[in-house]
């Protein structure tokens, strides 16, 4: 057997051109939300901040902006160039790597932040929770982990309502078809809420906040504790 050639393919998850890329390339309120989370987290000048997932790079060119070192992580190459025509247009610096969750590259306990927005649903369960020791590795002591995704809050029995209810909502606030809707439910990784939370904790981080808002998202807010303190 060839080494690691059981290992997911997150590649075979981009299907992201560059007319799908211009989608997420037009939320005019990327900014403001980026901004917002990262003044909530505290980052400061000469942090090492991580995007993973990172998109257009909006909150990666935020974090630069902040005067933070950033390695904005993305799979897709047309979102990739989106980010550096983002940096670029607003004279920033920001280092991008073509990687995912699962192959990103990092020293361990070297990030001050680990983000990552709508991103961890392309992996299934188990590559979730091996991603999420990746991340929990690459941090500092004491550093937080900042993750934003897609997810079911409901039981299962009320998953019709609820797809339908995120279906309109994508629909009317982010122009997104109702055949994204269903490429997602069909062909994507979207888990509970409450399994989410386990995977954290069990990789070893404290859960500071979990919030679950609009249909289907939740956001969560993890530390990696110091050496001696309980998680």
């Amino acid at each position: 057997m060839l080494a690691r050639d059981w290992y997911y393919n997150e590649r075979g998850q981009i299907g992201l051109d560059s007319a799908v890329a211009s989608i997420y390339d037009c939320d005019d309120d990327r900014d403001v939300r980026a901004r917002a989370a990262l003044t909530m987290l505290g980052v400061q000048r000469g942090w090492r901040v991580a995007d993973i997932g990172c998109g257009n790079g909006v909150l990666a060119c935020e974090a630069a902006q902040l005067g933070a070192e950033v390695d904005a992580i993305d799979i897709s190459p047309a979102m990739l160039a989106l980010a550096d025509i983002q940096a670029r247009d607003r004279k920033l610096a920001i280092r991008t790597q073509s990687a995912g969750l699962l192959s990103f590259a990092y020293e361990p306990n070297s990030y001050d932040l680990v983000a990552s927005e709508f991103t961890l649903h392309h992996l299934p369960d188990f590559w979730k929770a091996v991603a999420m020791s990746r991340i929990y590795n690459a941090l500092k002591p004491g550093a937080c982990f900042f993750l934003r995704d897609i997810v079911f809050v409901s039981t299962p029995d009320g998953s019709d309502r609820d797809i339908g209810q995120w279906a309109d909502f994508n629909i009317k606030n982010h122009g997104f078809a109702r055949d994204s809707v269903v490429t997602h439910m069909r062909d994507e990784h979207s888990t509970f809420g409450w399994v989410i939370e386990r995977m954290l904790t069990d990789v070893g981080f404290s859960l500071v906040s979990a919030d679950y808002h609009a249909p289907l998202h939740g956001t969560y807010l993890l530390r990696k504790p110091k050496s001696g303190e309980q998680s």
